[in-house]
């Protein structure tokens, strides 16, 4: 006589959403995780296994893990640091000022688990993070036990992390072979921008890009300002010249891209290039908007991230969805553009096919890492819900996530956080904070 199988987690929920294309939300199901992988769903009491673990969730909507798809973690330090600026005078007279001086290994270490810590309880369970020692952010990653992709940054001018192009290079696939078969850390190409990276790094990258199979992702096409400065220096806009270059492609995640013809939009499916739609930093910034609604009716996968919360200023995933449906049912005049169904696939199984991780989260389904949520929905914020999927774009706060599993490990365990410490965390974020406004209100002690 056969045992009866044994998991490590066996989950009943209120209403299971799984994300899987077509399928409705489920009502009293449960979700069994075993060696951080789904081994089965079913109708609660179905299943012939036995539970290590068994968590009853009677007023919460377990659903996949939200997927950050573009962001720099550590800038959560410079939070609200330079407000209400255009991009490129962010840019250029506070952000990068504000890097030379104060990144380093601490900081960014600190600044990174400040990030992971607001992403985890507001849901997110994947990440994406462009920005300088990413080795260090790795480490951190890790030891939170959170998924993520580091995209390593490349430009032509140093920084504290190097000081060529051919030495971020060197150190970013010296962390792709340390990380290579990694179960949380995916590694890929990050140069920064068409302004600040030239044609021989770019053309490195593709050559780079297709022997290790990673993503690239970059910036593009953020401002109208970049791209009629691109037009009068190069006679070229900046997405023709990384076609030339051989950049668009099934790995390439462009991020941003406010400003796109009808033409760029077709090239974008046609090169199967992903988009990574930033709608709040965009909102703040002034810098445009994406025309999600175009490049969902032409076929291009269209992801969703926060950008960094020097310019969101939060890593708010639900927020973001929300903010993405109106600012497309506004920008296109029409209330049934990016429905809540669709904003909720743009920041979950569209996000991890952007990184190249569809076969491993964004949807609940056997075999895939069970990178899940549990949202509680028995609140004021959230009563009385009709549609459960409009509840949860429209009206429910980050907030009301309460538990989050990546890799089948609870990482949040009722608004708690398991693997962070989250006291050290605060602690170390205000002395940064104390050190920064002291240099800014005495620049010359």
């Amino acid at each position: 006589m056969s045992e009866t199988p044994t998991v490590a987690t066996l989950i009943n929920a209120r209403w299971l959403l799984t994300m899987v294309p077509d399928q409705p939300v489920l009502e009293n199901y449960c979700i069994a995780i075993d060696k951080g992988r789904i081994q089965a769903t079913g109708p609660q009491g179905s299943l012939a296994i036995q539970a290590a673990e068994t968590v009853d969730l009677e007023d919460h909507v377990v659903m996949p893990g939200l997927i950050n798809a573009h962001g720099h973690t550590a800038m959560s330090l410079f939070r609200g640091l330079a407000d209400d600026l255009p991009l490129m005078d962010w840019l250029q007279q506070h952000i990068w000022p504000a890097e030379g001086r104060w990144v380093d290994p601490a900081f960014i270490r600190e600044g990174a688990l400040l990030a992971m810590a607001e992403m985890i309880r507001g849901g997110t369970t994947c990440f994406s993070d462009m920005y300088f020692y990413p080795n260090v952010v790795a480490k951190a990653a890790v030891s939170s036990h959170i998924r993520c992709q580091l995209s390593f940054p490349i430009l032509d001018f140093p920084t504290n992390w190097a000081q060529n192009a051919d030495e971020y290079l060197r150190k970013g696939l010296q962390l792709h072979d340390d990380y290579r078969n990694h179960p949380l850390v995916n590694v890929a190409f990050g140069p920064h921008a068409p302004y600040t990276v030239s044609d021989e790094p770019l053309k490195k990258v593709v050559t780079m890009a297709m022997e290790t199979g990673a993503g690239i992702q970059m910036h593009l096409h953020e401002t109208a300002f970049e791209v009629t400065e691109a037009e009068r220096q190069t006679g070229r806009r900046p997405i023709a010249r990384l076609h030339e270059l051989g950049l668009l492609s099934p790995q390439f995640q462009a991020v941003h891209m406010t400003q796109l013809n009808d033409g760029e939009i077709e090239l974008l499916a046609q090169t199967g290039s992903h988009v990574i739609h930033c709608p709040e930093s965009n909102l703040k910034l002034a810098s445009g908007f994406c025309p999600v609604t175009k490049l969902l009716a032409a076929g291009v996968n269209v992801a969703l991230g926060t950008d960094g919360a020097a310019s969101n200023n939060d890593l708010d995933m639900f927020s973001e969805m929300r903010t993405a449906a109106l600012l497309a049912k506004g920008a296109s005049q029409d209330p049934a553009a990016v429905p809540a169904r669709q904003a909720l696939a743009m920041a979950t199984i569209n996000g991890a096919r952007a990184l190249g991780l569809e076969d491993t989260t964004g949807s609940l389904e056997v075999g895939k890492a069970a990178d899940l949520i549990a949202v509680h929905l028995d609140d004021v914020t959230c009563q009385p819900h009709y549609h459960l999927e409009s509840q949860l774009v429209y009206a429910t706060p980050a907030s009301q996530v309460t538990d989050s599993w990546i890799s089948g490990t609870r990482v949040m365990n009722q608004r708690q956080l398991t693997t962070i410490d989250l006291v050290a965390v605060l602690r170390d974020a205000r002395l940064w904070k104390a050190q920064i406004q002291q240099a800014d209100e005495h620049p010359d002690d």
